[in-house]
């Protein structure tokens, strides 16, 4: 029986230009170069797919998404054609991609999948239009109530395994491009170790760079999640997945890739959540709010920052808590809400000032130090500061105790501190201490990958715009359109 037409599928066809004859005939060539000469799709049936809701048999989802995926430039999964098929012996049920969150046994497969896309773009050198980004409210109302409920006991066996224990399979050749295998404990330490070292290139030099080695590294984690592990090294597993999302997502956030960066996010908070570890899935959804604040949207990101507070659990580390109140503030402040971003940042304040001697942070919370808290202040602050210019002052003061106590090796930060103060120096009316910090930027910023760093040199040569007529903030916009001239160019689609 019909379901009707599949409108997913439809539409991401209509953007192709493809016929339907066309398609059916790049649909037999990809099956048969992976090993399935024996499909014969024709036009008839690529309309039955579009128009009745027809579902094809694997391989086509696989080698639809794949051609999807070259063709427009653009991650496309098989989660998402708009296929759903009822859940058969050892099989789960497929939803569409709007259906968050997914089954638990689904996380390490569209992880694996997702990555596996990523990396094949990366390799062709395909940059295209992508999606649009989901609203925060639309991300916040599917997982609310799946962030609060605990995920499945750590001892209950995975699809797959025997009743007695032990490791095995669970269906590893549908997760794609690599064999899993499972892992042992000094495997995983290895892993946990490269997790940081990844975390310190993209803290110093920008999110291009090392992009597709994480993707890579993620790819290889979600093959082996296709394994039950004993107890707990199945739970680090699921953490080092969180940790290596995050930082996709966060490198693609930091390149322009911004569709692309969500996803990561929600995966991210998804790998968390099934390893135990609400507080993780939490800085992963903050991530994403950081996102949108950065894309102008702030009311998405208080939204998510909402979920991510509540779902954080008992066992959230105060520093964690002091992070999530500082983005809070910055969405409060881009709506010009001086109160609310005063009153914020007290309680980021106190939250950090508790931390004192207590358990120690989290891995994944070590780069929120004393310097990061003062330079989400000041990022606070320079933005009410379009709104309310006393805040500029406040601005200044945390930017410079940021600057002097950035360590070494934190190079994006150091560069955006710069950018911050020069801001604050015009939207205070001290175009001389905002053109000195101008030029500092100027001076570092073509050192790193960081589409970021660009953006907001952008919104502070906006601000230069008032001193068009002083000499010295004259020569310095010819420099500044000078350089951002030599931006790197936008790689995101709607936003």
């Amino acid at each position: 029986m019909s379901k009707g037409p599949n409108t997913r599928l439809a539409d991401l066809f209509g953007m192709t230009g493809w016929s339907k004859g066309e398609l059916a005939r790049l649909v037999n060539r990809q099956a048969a170069a992976t090993g399935h000469p024996q499909l014969a799709t024709d036009t008839s049936r690529v309309r039955r797919w579009i128009e009745m809701g027809e579902i094809p048999r694997e391989p086509v989802p696989k080698v639809l998404a794949a051609l999807l995926t070259e063709r427009l430039g653009r991650v496309v999964t098989t989660e998402d054609l708009g296929f759903e098929r009822a859940a058969g012996p050892g099989r789960v049920r497929r939803q569409s991609d709007d259906a968050l969150p997914w089954a638990p046994e689904r996380t390490a497969e569209v992880l694996t999948e997702f990555t596996g896309m990523d990396l094949m773009l990366n390799r062709r050198g395909l940059v295209g239009a992508g999606t649009a980004l989901a609203a925060g409210s639309a991300l916040t109302s599917s997982l609310h109530e799946w962030l609060h409920s605990d995920p499945a006991a750590p001892g209950a066996p995975a699809p797959g395994t025997p009743a007695g224990g032990g490791t095995a399979s669970a269906e590893p050749a549908r997760f794609g491009r690599y064999e899993a295998t499972p892992v042992g404990a000094q495997e995983v330490e290895a892993l946990e170790r490269s997790v940081e070292v990844f975390r310190a290139w993209d803290a110093e030099r920008g999110g291009g760079l090392q992009r597709k080695a994480v993707v890579g590294q993620l790819n290889e984690v979600g093959g082996m999640l296709a394994y039950r592990h004993p107890e707990p090294l199945q739970s680090r597993l699921w953490g080092v997945a969180a940790n290596l999302a995050v930082l996709a997502g966060w490198m693609s956030h930091d390149v322009g890739l911004e569709p692309t960066a969500q996803r990561y996010f929600v995966i991210a908070a998804h790998a968390a959540r099934e390893g135990g570890d609400r507080p993780r899935a939490a800085e992963a959804l903050s991530r994403a709010a950081r996102q949108m604040i950065h894309l102008g949207r702030p009311d998405d990101a208080l939204e998510l920052i909402g979920l991510a507070k509540s779902g954080t659990g008992a066992g959230a580390h105060l520093r964690t808590r002091s992070m999530l109140y500082t983005i809070e503030a910055w969405a409060q402040a881009a709506k010009g809400r001086t109160g609310a971003v005063q009153r914020t940042l007290g309680e980021a304040e106190d939250l950090f000032a508790a931390d004192g001697e207590g358990a120690a942070a989290p891995t994944w919370m070590q780069l929120f130090d004393e310097a990061d808290l003062h330079g989400m202040q000041a990022l606070a602050y320079r933005t009410l500061a379009e709104h309310d210019a006393s805040a500029a002052r406040r601005a200044r003061t945390h930017g410079e105790l940021a600057l002097a106590r950035r360590p070494e090796g934190r190079q994006r930060s150091q560069i955006l501190d710069y950018v911050s103060l020069a801001a604050t120096g015009f939207l205070a009316g001290d175009p001389d201490r905002g053109e000195g910090y101008a030029r500092l930027a100027l001076e570092r910023i073509g050192e790193n990958s960081s589409h970021r760093t660009w953006d907001r040199l952008r919104e502070t040569y906006r601000l230069t715009a008032p001193y068009a007529d002083d000499a010295a903030v004259k020569a310095l916009r010819e420099e500044m359109r000078d350089t951002l001239a030599s931006a790197p160019k936008a790689r995101t689609g709607p936003i």
